[in-house]
């Protein structure tokens, strides 16, 4: 089986998080998602790149999913969703999957 690279994990964390709170209406299947995605691609990271790296790009992480809430504001929900998402998978890609 194939590995799913950190960076789509990442993403697709942030994205899924999103989608399953907005469709489902429940706010904690979102945060469950985010956090089980979350917790997968932290693994990988360690593994990868280390444990200093693993703690900079779950905070990362943790600070997208934060900083998109007042970026909603101003450009939309899925714009900026998927502008976070993006971004930490690129920073993911460069620290992490890059290498591997």
């Amino acid at each position: 089986m194939a590995k799913v690279p950190s960076a789509v994990v990442a993403a697709a964390g942030l994205v899924g998080g999103y989608g399953a709170a907005r469709w489902s209406g429940k706010r904690q299947l979102g945060g469950a998602v985010l956090a089980v995605a979350g917790a997968a691609a932290a693994q990988q990271w360690r593994r990868q790149a280390g444990g200093k790296a693993a703690g900079a790009l779950t905070a990362a992480y943790v600070c997208a999913f934060a900083g998109s809430h007042p970026l909603a504001k101003k450009v939309g929900a899925w714009p900026s969703v998927l502008g976070v998402a993006g971004a930490v998978a690129l920073v993911s890609w460069a620290v992490a999957d890059r290498r591997g």
